[in-house]
């Protein structure tokens, strides 16, 4: 009724109640049997059990938008034993008891369950001072504490009171206001609810949903996709020879081969990357700027055509958003972020504008394609298509100018998550194919090709970059984080988060984020990993993976200790990461593992 898209769908939920069984503890503990997709837990003497099918059932109705009847309840379906009877067989084969135990009730209900499994809190994007804690996924009684207390929290205070980003409403976006996609997604998220949970596994329904002009293209070059937010992305190119499809697995899966040869081409040559899923905005307005450096932590009142890394802040001084700003105009600006942060970051940017000022902010992500020119020849390949001078002198790094290809106008952004020269070209969303073929054509004696999403993140592992979400949260502060370089306190100008920040400033930091390697090429690294340090926990990894540079497995998270984390705590200790429960020795790193003083991007 608030036009707020809360995206759920009911699924039948099937359970039974059996009269007492003989022997049964009344303190019997709660099971789950993954293998078999049941559980059990002790009632009055009996059991309740229960499961989650491979091929639910929705419950969809005849109403408009099939919504839930207002009337429905303490209303339960007709039991359905055909569809439990898969439950049935395979909960007898780990409780044999149950093939003699007579049956009191079933009970078959509807449950909400959501697109992605996890539940949704917050503060609603359509509509100011309105919050949701909805879509439990059968874990309302077991999560409903501390998702009381966060969402009270959090309108009390106006903002979370700790990372939730998981749950957060504003992870979704208008694809999910489709409600046939949602069920079908919801439905895939439902089965997987007991299943193995593979590393970078990706969902299937409801695929493809929304695809950049390259797609077909991208096919051609044998490219496996992975989904954001709807949109298809190319996480890896196949050889030929090679499936072009995901083998999972808890080792090494079939593309790390691939990626390695993906990454190095773009250490040695050049690369191209479809980024066209990047969330862009744009703040215009004669107080756009004043607007901006309330919200930003770092400076952006920088001259026309310069860029600026920054990250939004809460009023804790933990990281809310980290993306990059290119003044475009004296009143005008152009805001990239991640892919999946669309609505999040948009939000939080309009939540901020203080009241009466001059400025509008729209979102243009549909407007541009994104293409990443990406390595030491990317300066041949892009002069070889424009007319612009794109040398080093007149085109820096860390600015932004508007340069003619193929017959459009374009925004070249230099800037770089890889660690190599390069340039993030935001183009007319129309002419990216266009504009792509000129690039190939242009590089074809460079040896270009298109790179794909998981070498990307090898070699940003690499250079020591993090990623918003699990490197960084809002947990997270800029100093805490090895970002300080990156916040405007020596500049006498207020902005969220500065006096968070002035507190700890004096204070010795309790956890630093760090870098480590492991010499051992069997070991997979994919954060979460505990860290030792000379045996005792200290933390652990926030993301981790490959680097087919340093031939090192890489992980990066944060080191903690109440006394102070220092330079001389960091180096004189001996760290170990705990994998799959073995301890692995493991080396620290403070400085980023290629290229630490930059000289690549700035060539």
């Amino acid at each position: 009724m608030a036009g707020i898209n809360v995206p759920l769908q009911p699924v039948k939920h099937q359970y039974i109640i059996t009269e007492k069984i003989e022997g049964l503890a009344t303190d019997a503990p709660t099971i789950r049997d993954p293998d078999r997709r049941t559980y059990f837990k002790e009632e009055v003497g009996g059991l309740v059990m229960g499961g989650y099918e491979p091929n639910p059932q929705a419950w969809t109705t005849d109403l408009p938008g099939g919504d839930v009847p207002n009337d429905w309840e303490f209303r339960l379906f007709d039991d359905d034993y055909d569809h439990f009877e898969q439950h049935m067989a395979r909960a007898i084969e780990r409780v044999p008891a149950l093939a003699h135990a007579g049956v009191k009730q079933m009970i078959n209900g509807p449950e909400s369950f959501t697109p992605d499994g996890n539940f949704i809190l917050g503060a609603a994007p359509e509509c100011s001072n309105m919050f949701v804690g909805a879509g439990f996924n059968a874990f309302g009684i077991a999560s409903g504490g501390g998702a009381g207390w966060v969402l009270a929290q959090w309108v009390v205070d106006g903002e979370a009171p700790l990372d939730l980003w998981v749950v957060d409403i504003r992870r979704f976006s208008g694809l999910h206001r489709d409600r046939d996609w949602v069920r079908d997604r919801t439905l895939e998220a439902y089965g997987k609810h007991y299943t193995i949970g593979f590393p970078h596994e990706e969902y299937l329904s409801g695929r493809p949903r929304i695809v950049s002009p390259l797609y077909e293209r991208l096919k051609t070059h044998r490219a496996v996709f992975g989904s954001k937010l709807g949109w298809e992305r190319p996480n890896w190119f196949a050889p030929d020879g090679v499936e072009p499809e995901d083998i999972y697995s808890m080792g090494r899966q079939n593309w790390f081969g691939p990626v390695g040869d993906e990454h190095r081409h773009v250490r040695e040559k050049v690369g191209i990357f479809d980024q066209s899923s990047f969330a862009k905005y744009e703040m215009a307005g004669t107080d756009a700027l004043k607007a901006l450096a309330w919200i930003c932590a770092n400076d952006v009142d920088k001259p026309v055509g310069r860029l600026t890394y920054t990250q939004l802040l809460n009023t804790r001084g933990g990281i809310e958003a980290d993306l990059t700003v290119a003044r475009l105009g004296e009143s005008r600006f152009y805001i990239v972020t991640g892919t999946g942060f669309r609505t999040h970051d948009l939000s939080w940017i309009g939540d901020h504008i203080e009241q009466g000022l001059d400025t509008t902010l729209k979102d243009v992500t549909e407007d541009f394609g994104t293409l990443s020119l990406m390595g030491p020849c990317a300066r041949d390949v892009l002069s070889a298509v424009t007319d612009a001078d794109v040398s080093n002198t007149a085109f820096p790094f860390g600015h932004a100018r508007e340069v003619g290809i193929a017959g459009h106008t374009v925004r070249a952004l230099r800037v770089t998550y890889v660690g190599e020269l390069g340039w993030e070209l935001h183009v007319p969303i129309a002419a990216t194919g266009e504009i792509f073929d000129a690039l190939m054509a242009a590089g074809k004696k460079h040896d270009i090709r298109p790179v794909g999403y998981r070498a990307l993140e090898s070699l940003r592992l690499e250079k020591g970059y993090r990623a918003w979400g699990s490197d960084i949260t809002p947990n997270d502060t800029p100093q805490e984080a090895g970002l300080g370089w990156a916040v405007k306190l020596r500049k006498n100008t207020d902005f969220v988060g500065r006096r968070a920040l002035e507190k700890v400033a004096a204070k010795p930091l309790a956890k630093r984020f760090a870098g480590f390697t492991v010499a051992d090429p069997e070991i997979v690294l994919l954060g979460r990993e505990t860290i030792l340090r000379n045996g005792e926990a200290v933390g652990y990894l926030t993301s981790g993976g490959y680097g087919y540079t340093v031939e090192k497995n890489i992980g990066y998270g944060y080191v903690r200790n109440a006394d102070g984390v220092s330079d001389d705590f960091l180096a004189s200790g001996d760290y170990e990461l705990v994998v799959a429960m073995e301890r692995t020795p493991a080396k620290i790193h403070l400085e980023p593992m290629y290229d630490p003083a930059g000289e690549k991007i700035r060539a």
